[in-house]
């Protein structure tokens, strides 16, 4: 087990050291979320908790549930909460995405889903990684009716995904899904988008918003842009 610190050591959290280990796409997903006092707010396939723990530490007058369908991690996170004098407000429990469960309506949902369809697309994965990277027994459609059943109507969905998976996100948002925001995350000014941030309301109507994307790294050095490492550091949210 290792102890890894984010947004500028405010948020401590124990991580396994050869399973899923969270990093950039749960910060941002957290720092995407924005939401009025009292709102409760579930996180699905939470793994340590990164992503929940994160948005809480900013959000503080809100109520976070996280889900994982391994136990192991659902231990770790609720212990991450303990440790960061969260868990008054940010508690963890064990549930299956393909079996939504009575995890209690939420004001908003939000997740980082199983990247891979393929295990052959995984580069030398390890066993403790493979749940967390593969959809498994799972698919992309699978999480969004999930989020669905557990969203209050009107309800807020936000996604970070592989930009390449963003025509599929769009297509299960179509129907009975409105006001669709997408935000590109781009390695570079000059290369590719890597992620999309997705923001979805249910039941709406309203039309798609493409926004300026959001870049990593400025010139070729590695370091982060300052908007990037404004909002690693916790001094900033992520618009939508």
């Amino acid at each position: 087990m290792s102890e890894d610190r984010f947004l500028d050591g405010r948020i401590t959290l124990s991580q396994p050291d050869d399973g899923f280990r969270a990093g950039i796409d749960a910060v941002l997903l957290a720092a995407a979320l924005s939401a009025k006092p009292g709102e409760r707010l579930v996180e699905l396939g939470c793994g340590a908790g990164t992503a929940s723990l994160c948005a809480a530490s900013r959000l503080t007058d809100c109520h976070f549930t996280g889900v994982d369908i391994d136990p192991d991690m659902v231990a770790l996170a609720q212990g991450n909460a303990d440790a960061n004098a969260m868990a008054d407000r940010v508690g963890f429990v064990l549930g299956d995405v393909a079996e939504p469960a009575n995890w209690g309506l939420a004001d908003q949902v939000f997740f980082n889903p199983p990247f891979f369809d393929d295990p052959k697309s995984m580069r030398a994965p390890k066993a403790g990684k493979t749940r967390a990277y593969l959809t498994g027994h799972t698919v992309l459609a699978d999480w969004i009716a999930a989020a669905r059943k557990t969203l209050k109507p009107r309800g807020r969905l936000t996604v970070i995904h592989r930009a390449d998976r963003l025509g599929d996100l769009l297509f299960l948002l179509n129907a009975r899904w409105g006001d669709v925001v997408v935000k590109p995350v781009h390695p570079r000014a000059d290369a590719p988008a890597k992620r999309v941030i997705v923001a979805a309301t249910r039941d709406a109507k309203g039309p798609l918003s493409l926004l300026p994307p959001l870049v990593l790294h400025d010139g070729e050095g590695g370091q982060y842009s300052a908007e990037a490492d404004a909002i690693l550091r916790g001094r900033a949210g992520l618009v939508l």
